[in-house]
């Protein structure tokens, strides 16, 4: 019975573990090259959809952003519009740390949203409080953005609830 127990512990671990995200370095040979300052300045226009657990689409929308830049320290506006009229503003205050990873901060992000650039991909993750029903959920995204060409990137988010994922957020962002 012993080795029954252990052999189904060891095949859980195996299979969780096969589930789990790449590190951001393992796209470090990936091109073209991520440069967050340098995407994110200006004017950037994105066109997404949420979807929840199951897949099923739920909202599409339309983000406008307008980025700049002092030194290390930036700001990036975004003015969010869904498909039912629903409109939302979220501005992120960024600062690239001299280690080379990103730190950003927001009225609805609870703490401070960590992440990193390799290659042509950036990784961040943080907590946020979405509005639901008629109250508020905190919730953790797990966003990934891959840089396709140099005006163009796909951001994928993870919206996860109790460690169990509850809908994604998929955005095409372009530079204008």
């Amino acid at each position: 019975m012993k080795l029954i127990k252990s052999f189904f512990v060891i095949c859980l671990v195996a299979v969780l573990s096969s589930c789990s995200a790449p590190d951001v370095e393992h796209y470090q040979n990936s091109q073209p090259t991520f440069d967050f300052k340098a995407f994110f300045s200006g004017k950037l226009k994105a066109y997404g959809v949420v979807q929840d657990y199951k897949g099923e689409l739920t909202r599409k929308l339309v983000v406008d952003m307008d980025a700049e830049w002092k030194g290390n320290k930036g700001v990036i506006e975004e003015d969010f519009v869904y498909d039912d009229g629903e409109t939302q503003k979220r501005i992120w205050y960024i600062t690239l740390n001299d280690d080379g990873s990103i730190s950003g901060e927001a009225s609805d992000v609870l703490g401070i949203a960590s992440g990193r650039s390799s290659g042509s991909v950036f990784h961040w993750n943080y907590d946020v409080e979405i509005p639901y029903q008629d109250d508020t959920l905190e919730t953790h995204f797990d966003d990934w953005m891959y840089l396709v060409t140099p005006n163009r990137l796909i951001n994928r988010t993870s919206i996860v609830k109790f460690g169990i994922e509850v809908g994604q957020v998929t955005l095409v962002i372009e530079k204008l």
